[in-house]
């Protein structure tokens, strides 16, 4: 398993955070946040400004937008499904 760079580490700091990387991707990104201060100071400040909207943005959603998305979702779905079959 190499260590990432940090440029390669940061690119992939949503994923990282999101739970989103493979076991052996986040493993490799781990072992460099232990040796590299800035990029944990990168990762904290981004799980920082999640937790804050986390907190602030707690409006609930109105069904109308709701709607709107879901259904522009099964379009996507519907276009992308189109486009593989061609």
């Amino acid at each position: 398993m190499s260590k990432p760079t940090c440029e390669e580490s940061l690119a992939q700091i949503y994923l990282f955070l999101d739970g989103e990387l493979d076991e052996g991707t986040r493993a490799s990104i781990e072992l460099h946040l232990e040796h590299c201060s800035p990029c944990v100071a990168a990762f904290g400040l981004e799980m920082e400004l999640r937790a804050l909207v986390s907190r602030c943005c707690r409006e609930p959603v109105p069904r109308e937008l709701r709607e709107r998305i879901a259904a522009a979702l099964e379009e996507m779905g519907r276009t992308a499904a189109s486009e593989d079959g061609d």
